[in-house]
């Protein structure tokens, strides 16, 4: 099994959560970068609720990222198209 890339991210309470990354993509026309991930405790044979992030690397540590919610029915339009090809990739 391939090593997942894993990220934490705190909620609105300060509590930190493991998730999952499924992948990330950048929009040129646009310059920003996205990723989609999933809670890491989420069984694979579930359904999985998947969540997504404009994102940031900070320029002195490529591991350190800024995560922006997503504003836009454009953004979450791509990101859903982006997802769905992304689903149909790993059935394959």
């Amino acid at each position: 099994m391939d090593e997942k890339e894993r990220i934490i991210i705190p909620d609105e309470n300060g509590e930190e959560h493991l998730f999952d990354i499924l992948f990330t993509f950048d929009v040129d026309e646009t310059e920003k970068s996205y990723l989609v991930a999933v809670p890491a405790e989420q069984a694979e044979e579930e359904e999985q609720e998947v969540f997504a992030f404009r994102f940031e690397e900070n320029d002195n540590n490529e591991d350190d990222l800024t995560l922006y919610q997503i504003e836009t029915d454009d953004e979450w339009d791509m990101i859903e198209e982006m997802l769905a090809t992304f689903t149909e990739q790993d059935e394959e």
